[in-house]
């Protein structure tokens, strides 16, 4: 009897950093591996969802290359479409890859695909935009519409470094409300961040025991008096212990909604999707993905 071959529709992110790599080799392993490929290239995060709701029909998973936030604005219509998605991470920082243990070689990504393991994980949804890893208010989206394409590709990581240093420069502390749970705190920050998963930025950790299916999110706010007080929380960013300072608010919960004097923009997987007021809220299980058995996440 003929074995069918599985439907795969590949979205192919040429901007991303690694979207140069020859995409053929990568469409060879899978094919070899028994799927049958549709490849669907894009040039604007707003596609994909399009191309997704377009092909739901023909394909009997999404395989999405590309970074952090080429995952995120595909998430959506992955979930309405009940699909399982498949990672190739072709991006700068590749957390959301590196949390679920999905290796950075994209030969051996593709074999995670091709093995069929799958897990289901949360997503969070911002204003009703989607996000992996983290949204943020402050410093954060300051950073991400300061990191222009082309200093991301070139410099990769180190990018991040370059832009981050040109913000705290200038960086001013705001004013905002924290809805949480019926309460409602005022505050004055320099950010806000609430992540769904684990790693975002680069390799920080959100929260020491965070995971990406706890269903739960974790925030944490920046209220020092001067922002050079960073410095000395490097650790505790790449640790997820920055609870352990005084200077440092954190929460967790399934909601929060946050307000500020005037719009601020809101950062969700390194890119500006929406503004406050926010609300924040978790749904847990939502996506199925193609990962290696749940273990330690790659660093």
């Amino acid at each position: 009897m003929k074995t069918v071959k599985k439907r795969a529709l590949l979205l192919v992110n040429k901007k991303a950093r690694r979207g140069s790599e020859a995409i053929d080799a990568l469409v060879g392993r899978l094919h070899r591996g028994g799927l049958d490929l549709t490849v669907e290239p894009f040039e604007n995060l707003p596609e994909i969802a399009r191309d997704i709701v377009r092909l739901r029909n023909n394909t009997d998973m999404v395989v999405l290359c590309g970074g952090d936030g080429t995952i995120a604005s595909g998430a959506m219509a992955v979930g309405e479409c009940g699909l399982p998605l498949g990672i190739m991470p072709m991006g700068t920082a590749n957390d959301l890859a590196r949390t679920l243990g999905i290796p950075m070689d994209l030969g051996a990504a593709a074999d995670v695909i091709l093995a069929g393991k799958t897990r289901k994980i949360d997503i969070g949804h911002v204003n009703g935009f989607a996000f992996f890893n983290v949204a943020s208010i402050g410093l954060s989206a300051e950073l991400a519409q300061g990191l222009h394409p082309e200093l991301k590709k070139r410099f990769g990581r180190f990018g991040y470094a370059v832009a981050a240093a040109k913000v705290l420069m200038k960086a001013k502390p705001f004013t905002a409300i924290i809805r949480d749970n019926g309460q409602e705190t005022r505050v004055k920050t320099f950010q806000i961040a609430i992540g769904n998963g684990r790693l975002y930025g680069g390799g920080n950790v959100v929260e020491e025991s965070a995971e990406i299916d706890d269903g739960h999110l974790d925030l944490y706010s920046l209220e020092m008096g001067r922002v050079w007080k960073l410095a000395g929380m490097l650790r505790s960013f790449r640790s997820g212990t920055l609870g352990a300072w005084k200077e440092v608010r954190t929460a967790r919960d399934t909601e929060f909604e946050i307000e500020t004097k005037r719009p601020m923009p809101v950062n969700a997987d390194g890119e500006i999707v929406t503004s406050t007021p926010a609300k924040f809220v978790v749904h847990p299980g939502a996506i199925t993905v193609f990962a290696p058995d749940k273990g330690s996440s790659e660093l």
